[in-house]
Order: C-alpha cells, then sequence, then structure tokens
C-alpha cells in the first residue's frame, strides 16, 4: 500500500514507519519542512499543499495522521491552548478538504485522538460508547473526531486511536519521569487515586497496523491497554522497575503551582479506559501488564 503519514517525525510515526516499511508498504511523510524527495510532502497544516505537493497525494490507499501541537511540554496559557485546538482541528480540515479533491482518494483514514476525550471520570469504566468529558481537552478531541469524520464524505473507512498515556523512554510522558525516577526523588501525584490509561508504544504501533488492515474497524478505537491503573500502582511498578524509591509525593498543590492547567488536567485528572472494541475483535496485546511493559520499554 501507498500510505501518507502526517507528524511523521514524533514519537509514534518515529516507531510506525519502520514497521509498515517492513511490511512492504511504502511511506510517504507529511512535512512543514521543505520535500527532499517524492516520498516527502510539504504542508502547511492551515494552508494546505501546494499544486506540485498535492499531486503527489494521487494514489494514496489510507492516510495516518498523526501531526499535532504538543500537549505536555508547556503551561496552557490562552495563545497554548489555541495551538492545541487549531493544529488538530483545523490541521485535519486542511487534510481532509485536500483529500477530498482527489479523483481518487484513499480507502482509510487512521486520524488520532486522545482518552482526554473523556475528561475526568474518576472510578468510572470507559469504553468507545461512553460520552465525552467536559472542558477544554475533551471539546478539543470531540471537534478533532468530528473534522476526520467528514472524510466518510468520500467514502474512506476513518478510524480514530483515542491514544492513551504512551510508554516509551524516547519521548512523551515516561521519558519526563525518568530522570527524577532515577535520582530516588520519584513518588506518586497528587492523591495517586487518579486512574492511568496507559500503552506500551509497541502496542500502540501496533493497533495503527490493524486499524490500517482490518476493514471491520471503524470509529473511535480506545489504543490502551486492557489493565489501567492508579497512579500510586503505577509509580510504585516503575519504581520497582528502576529499583528506586518511590517515597517523595507531588502534592496537588504542587503541580497546580508549577504546569497549572496543564498539570491539573494531564497530571491530577485520570480515567479508567478499556480497549473493548480491540478486545471484541481478538486483537492480542503483547504487553497488557504494566510491569512487562515498563521492562520492555526501558529494556531492563
Amino acid at each position: 500500500m501507498k500510505i501518507l503519514i502526517t507528524g511523521a517525525s514524533g514519537l509514534v510515526g518515529g516507531e510506525l514507519i519502520p514497521v509498515l516499511q517492513a511490511k512492504g508498504h511504502e511511506i510517504f511523510k507529511v512535512s512543514r519542512k521543505p520535500a527532499k524527495n517524492d516520498n516527502e510532502i510539504q504542508w502547511d497544516a492551515y494552508e494546505g499543499f501546494e499544486d506540485e505537493e498535492f499531486a503527489k497525494l494521487k494514489g494514496m490507499d489510507a492516510v495516518v495522521h498523526l501531526a499535532g501541537e504538543s500537549v505536555g511540554n508547556s503551561n496552557w496559557d490562552e495563545e497554548k491552548k489555541r495551538r492545541i485546538r487549531e493544529s488538530r482541528v483545523k490541521g485535519t480540515r486542511t487534510l481532509v478538504d485536500a483529500l477530498k479533491r482527489l479523483d481518487d482518494p484513499p480507502k482509510v483514514l487512521i486520524s488520532a485522538s486522545a482518552i482526554g476525550f473523556y475528561g475526568n471520570r474518576g472510578d468510572e469504566i470507559l469504553t468507545e460508547g461512553s460520552k465525552p468529558g467536559e472542558g477544554f481537552f475533551p471539546e478539543v478531541c470531540e471537534e478533532w473526531e468530528n473534522e476526520g469524520d467528514k472524510a466518510r464524505d468520500f467514502g474512506a473507512r476513518v478510524v480514530h486511536p483515542r491514544i492513551g498515556v504512551v510508554l516509551s523512554k524516547k519521548g512523551g510522558a515516561l521519558e519526563k519521569m525518568l530522570t527524577p525516577f532515577k535520582f530516588g526523588v520519584g513518588g506518586t501525584i497528587g492523591s495517586g487515586e487518579q486512574w492511568m490509561s496507559w500503552i506500551a508504544i509497541d502496542d500502540l504501533v501496533k493497533i495503527i497496523v490493524f486499524a490500517i488492515e482490518n476493514e471491520s474497524l471503524e470509529g473511535a478505537v480506545n489504543a490502551t491497554s486492557p489493565n489501567p491503573v492508579q497512579n500510586e500502582e503505577f509509580t510504585d511498578t516503575l519504581g520497582k522497575v528502576l529499583h528506586r524509591p518511590t517515597i517523595l509525593p507531588v502534592p496537588s498543590f504542587g503541580v497546580k503551582l508549577l504546569f497549572g492547567e496543564m498539570g491539573e488536567t494531564l497530571l491530577l485528572e485520570g480515567n479508567r479506559v478499556i480497549p473493548k472494541k480491540l478486545e471484541d475483535t481478538g486483537f492480542e496485546f503483547d504487553f497488557p501488564n504494566l510491569e512487562d511493559a515498563f521492562r520492555h520499554v526501558l529494556n531492563d
């Protein structure tokens, strides 16, 4: 297959591409940078593709849309929140508008989403059929998915992997946690009771490949392990794998003081997400257990 990927240089794209290439697929990377060859395509997430770059979209079989402003690298002031929303909502609209202009548009669009869709829901067990939460990030996720759904107008099968906390030492939340833990100053965050719905990077890549290839899969798909844990268990397990103590908790007020709304949303709030659709299809996770996942991604 000819597969178009936005956000190809990100954490997930970087792991996904070699797996797809090993399966014999031809990959085309979409980037803001000028294209260096025929397998690179330049775009502007808000303005779209110049004519020469648009012509390269011809004949794509599938699209994996991963591009979007990082949510965890700075405080959420109004400008940051604007970029988070627009990079996802307008960026997806721009991509879908371009695809629908093609004479032979792709048959499948895998358009990323996040478990932030559900908001802070305490102990409630959440499946793909659960309603969206309330607040900034659930609203962004809902708008983001709505834009991707418009690809159905030209006959595409649309899948939204609602991605959980990605476990990888190369980036994401886990990479940021490793430094304090390695120095022995890791600990629970806030009450420690908030649920963390996590996914090993290898399983996330496997889910995306499965979504491309499995024609029965459509709509929202929870891309999380079947075994979410509370922050206290997550912390203790990471400490165990790293052979480090976990005795220095981070109080809620400290998180709010240091990170504001971003910290409150990403660190103090949580949701208990179950990948029901994947389980119903018989999908097999390679790393459903947290300790095994940590040992794998950290090469312990």
